[in-house]
This record gives C-alpha cells, sequence and structure tokens, in this order.
C-alpha cells in the first residue's frame, strides 16, 4: 500500500492509564483474549469471563501521534482515507458521516464508555464514546505469531474497526445492544457474529475503494488482508488455543466466513450487499 508522504487524520489521540474498570487477567487469559477475541466491535469488559477489577490514576491523553513511531503514522494515513471514503459513501446515502477518534494506547486504557482495556484485547471500537483504540504492538503479534504481515493486513485492522462506527451511525449495533439478554447465549453469539462479519464487509468495501478512486493498492494487498482475516477466524483460533472448535461459542465468524465478506465487499464497494444479518437467517 502507497502511503508515505499521504494525509494523515488529525482525529488522533494518545495517552494510556488507569482508571477503575474491567481488566482482562492476564496469563492464560491473556493469551485466549489475544487469540480469540482480536477485532472486538463491542465492550471489552464484556468478552471474557474471570475478569478483575483493576484500578488507578486517570487517563493522560494527548493529541495527535509520535512523529518517530512510523506504525501510527501508517494507521493514521490509513484512517484519513477511511474519512475520505466513508464521508462520501454517507453523503451519497444522504446523511452525514461523523468522523471517530482513533486513540493511541500502550499496555492498558481506560475508556470513556467501554471500562478498562488492556492490549491483550487487541484493537476494539468502543461505541460508548465512538473512539477506536489500538496499541500498535499488536501488529507485531499479527505478523509474528499469527503470520499475517504485510502492510494491508494492518490496514484491515483498522478498517475493521471503523467498520464497527459505520455500524453505530447506522443504528446497527444499538439493534444488537437491545437484544443483550433478550435471545439466548447461543442466539446472540450468533448476531455477534453477524456483526462482525459485517465489519469484515465494511473493511472489503474501504478496499475497493482504495483501490478505485485512491489508487494506493499495490499486488499482494488484497491477498494480505485476506491472509489475515484466515488467520483470525474463530475455527483456525479455537483449534490452535483449545484443541477443540465450539461453533456455538463463535463471535467473530470462521476462517471462511470473514474471507467471503471482506471479499464481497471488496468485490461489490456496495453498502446494501452488507446484510449479514438477513443471508445469515438472523432478524
Amino acid at each position: 500500500m502507497k502511503w508515505l508522504g499521504r494525509r494523515e487524520s488529525s482525529n488522533t489521540e494518545q495517552g494510556s492509564g488507569g482508571g477503575r474498570g474491567l481488566a482482562l487477567g492476564g496469563g492464560v487469559v491473556g493469551i485466549i483474549a489475544a487469540a480469540i477475541y482480536f477485532f472486538t466491535g463491542i465492550d471489552p469488559s464484556a468478552l471474557l469471563g474471570g475478569m478483575q477489577q483493576q484500578q488507578g490514576g486517570q487517563t493522560n491523553t494527548t493529541p495527535g501521534i509520535d512523529p518517530n513511531n512510523q506504525q501510527q503514522k501508517f494507521v493514521s494515513v490509513v484512517l484519513a482515507d477511511t474519512e475520505d471514503i466513508w464521508g462520501q459513501l454517507f453523503k451519497q446515502m444522504g446523511k452525514t458521516y461523523e468522523e471517530p477518534t482513533l486513540h493511541f494506547f500502550e499496555n492498558g486504557v481506560q475508556t470513556e464508555g467501554c471500562g478498562f482495556a488492556q492490549s491483550a484485547t487487541g484493537p476494539f471500537y468502543c461505541p460508548g464514546d465512538r473512539k477506536v483504540y489500538i496499541d500498535v504492538t499488536f501488529f507485531d503479534e499479527l505478523e509474528q505469531r499469527f503470520a499475517a504481515a504485510g502492510d494491508f493486513a494492518r490496514a484491515y485492522v483498522v478498517a475493521h474497526e471503523v467498520g464497527h462506527h459505520v455500524q453505530q451511525l447506522l443504528g446497527t449495533s444499538a439493534k444488537l445492544e437491545r437484544a443483550r439478554g433478550n435471545v439466548s447465549e447461543t442466539e446472540y453469539n450468533k448476531l455477534s457474529v453477524a456483526l462482525e462479519l459485517q465489519a469484515d464487509f465494511y473493511a472489503g468495501v474501504f478496499a475497493h475503494y482504495e483501490e478505485s478512486t485512491k489508487n494506493v493498492l499495490e499486488p499482494g494487498d488484497i491477498d494480505e488482508a485476506l491472509n489475515a482475516a484466515n488467520q483470525i477466524g474463530d475455527d483456525r483460533l479455537q483449534k490452535q488455543s483449545t484443541g477443540r472448535v465450539e461453533p456455538d461459542s463463535f463471535t467473530h465468524g470462521t476462517s471462511a466466513q470473514r474471507q467471503y465478506w471482506f471479499k464481497k465487499g471488496y468485490e461489490t464497494g456496495d453498502v446494501k450487499q452488507g446484510d449479514t444479518f438477513a443471508e445469515m437467517g438472523l432478524k
């Protein structure tokens, strides 16, 4: 992906801190969290049982990015592209796109709307404060442990989280939250999978316009994103972590599903074709 010297988003901030909230446990729980719950789209404090309370000082937040951190600069360029692309797509839908803030942190962060999260949670979007949270050291983990290397694998991560912001603006996330407690755990997991697969679809839509309007994709970029989608499928990660696959506990979809929906978004570029809920027989 061509990104050096291109516009960086101004909707970035950085800072880490404590605060009181739910934190993912360390050790085995942290490893499972990193393996299974990458790309969280909902409150990270609700991801796992066995969480613990964590206390600390208030979060210190500073604007912008570290000018010496190439990973942050790259993410900022990708975020700027999502602003351009979704801004235009929302305009075509007769809507106004409200740009999210992307918060860089290290080790852990106290969010405004989703409590405390550690880096083991992976990148996530918090609907409560409409921010994307990323510890860029995650990209090293993605490459080294999960064999998902490449700049467009990283762009896919960012685009997926921004996809959750799109869902928030369109009211999709709110529908899922209203279902919590009103359906069985199995049914809710299916809804969660549909939400995550739609975010993958939106990431594919982003890739479509990166190629057709931005002209910044290079040979192999789409393959990098598809490989990342394959590597972090629920079935693959559960098999690696526990030796077995439990479909009823899926939250993000299988490797094949994630690849399918990203590819569909990329090939069509049509937001209307991303109703993962209907295609999975869900309301």
